[in-house]
């Protein structure tokens, strides 16, 4: 299935690597792997009552079927027509009318809402302010602007169900909201939590890391019992986001321990007399990534999966989040 949605991809030999080239991993823990996909590469699942997900493994969707039409949360591109499949394989299961009539934008993101235009431009879409700005500059056609917007918070009603967005500020991204469903007791956030897994690589490549991390709280600040979070195969529970918050708190402490610790002389004895005052930041920064992933990325592989694929690359972004956001700059302070 990985050869047919990355198929266009590689198209080019150029762009190609031999799999006896490619590093090895550690194996996937069972109970961070979701439901099996079908022969067109999909899963599709009731959460509560007419709350329903698809995923192909990689993205998630959300979406409400009602009386008066489809509520559809995010249109990733590679789920992209399996969208409008699952929603057919659902409404004529329960009779209800699968016209996708509102769409809701998590945020402005491509990889997220990049097949939006596979809906028409009769659908209501809905997303936050800031989406409708990003949205207008990128003038990309897959990714029609909102034709609602809010700023602080929006309930939509369609159909007798509920959705309720809100705004708490940036995180993820400028315009990531929070979109709740209390009737069914489900929170989708987006590119902030990642049951069963660590974080993609440099923390989401998030925009704003310490409010990303205090997402992570106000997440937990909901009543939900499930979470949609975007990304990967299976849904999470309240137990998940605890343990993704653990996972950051224990590598920002090793950070930030390493930071005040490791001796940058080697550093400066090699590239100082040449100069060369990037290479002293890049290979002394490197290095202080890498001795405070290490120990995380044991405690948590076989619990977390990818820990050993993406903690490198998390304690990277964390130690400059660190540096700039929190001042702790070690051998880059205030010079005596």
């Amino acid at each position: 299935m990985a050869g047919t949605l990355l198929g266009g991809a590689l198209a080019s030999p150029a762009a190609a690597a031999e799999a006896s080239d490619l590093p090895d991993y550690a194996p996937i823990p069972s109970a961070s792997l979701g439901p099996a996909l079908n022969a067109d590469g999909y899963f599709v699942g009731q959460i509560k009552g007419n709350l329903y997900w698809v995923t192909d493994a990689y993205y998630q969707a959300m979406f409400l079927t009602t009386r008066e039409g489809v509520v559809l949360v995010d249109a990733p591109p590679t789920i992209g027509h399996n969208l409008l499949r699952a929603i057919d394989d659902v409404t004529r299961a329960n009779g209800m009318p699968s016209q996708v009539t509102h769409l809701v934008y998590s945020h402005s993101h491509a990889d997220h809402i990049g097949a939006s235009a596979l809906f028409g431009k009769q659908v209501i879409r809905v997303g936050h302010s800031e989406t409708r700005r990003i949205l207008r500059r990128a003038a990309d056609p897959n990714r029609p602007e909102p034709t609602e917007t809010f700023d602080d918070n929006y309930v939509l009603t369609v159909g007798g169900e509920r959705l309720e967005l809100a705004y708490h500020g940036p995180n993820h991204s400028p315009d990531n909201i929070y979109i709740y469903a209390p009737g069914q007791a489900t929170l989708m956030l987006v590119d902030v939590l990642f049951p069963g897994w660590v974080p993609f690589k440099n923390l989401a490549v998030s925009e704003d890391i310490p409010d990303w991390i205090n997402a992570h709280d106000i997440a937990l600040g909901y009543p939900w019992k499930t979470l949609v979070g975007g990304h990967l195969g299976r849904l999470g529970v309240r137990a998940d986001a605890v343990l993704q918050k653990q996972y950051i708190t224990d590598l920002k402490a090793e950070v930030t321990s390493v930071i005040g610790s490791l001796d940058p002389t080697p550093y400066f004895q090699k590239y100082g007399t040449t100069g060369n005052s990037w290479a002293i930041f890049k290979t002394y920064l490197n290095a202080v990534a890498e001795q405070a992933a290490a120990p995380v990325t044991s405690k948590y592989v076989g619990t977390l999966a990818a820990a050993d694929v993406f903690t490198v690359d998390n304690a990277s972004v964390l130690l400059e989040s660190v540096r700039i956001d929190n001042g702790i700059l070690g051998p880059f302070g205030i010079h005596a």
